[in-house]
């Protein structure tokens, strides 16, 4: 049974960082690509980033590129999302997802299984 388990949000003031992490289980980790999403209640949902199984190829949503960087740990089974210089447009909650058919332009990836998000507040 797949199951991805995010941590690591919460309240941060703008230009500020938070490191967000996914613990995953239940799945061959390092064969998969993984990604995290964002999206808020009643909202559309906005790929954020992808990491191929070995690491080596990543894309980033231009939203976010040269602020935000995206990890894995395949001794660990974790996904790690690095933020930085964060603005009040990251406030929302950030999903970590399986993506099927691979890490590509994240405006064309398909997500898989996620798991229940960590909320991310950026707030003075």
């Amino acid at each position: 049974q797949v199951r991805l388990v995010e941590s690591g949000g919460g309240l941060v003031q703008p230009g500020g960082s938070l490191r967000v992490s996914c613990a995953a289980s239940g799945f061959t980790f390092d064969a998969y690509a993984l990604g995290w999403f964002r999206q808020a209640p009643a909202k559309e949902r906005e790929a954020v980033s992808c990491i191929n199984g070995n690491g080596e190829t990543t894309h980033y949503a231009a939203s976010v590129q040269g602020r935000f960087t995206i990890s894995r740990d395949n001794t660990e089974n974790t996904l790690h999302l690095q933020m930085n210089s964060l603005k009040f447009d990251a406030t929302t909650i950030y999903y970590c997802a399986t993506v099927t058919y691979g890490c590509r332009v994240v405006t064309a990836l398909t997500w898989g299984y996620w798991g229940q998000g960590t909320q991310v507040t950026v707030t003075s």
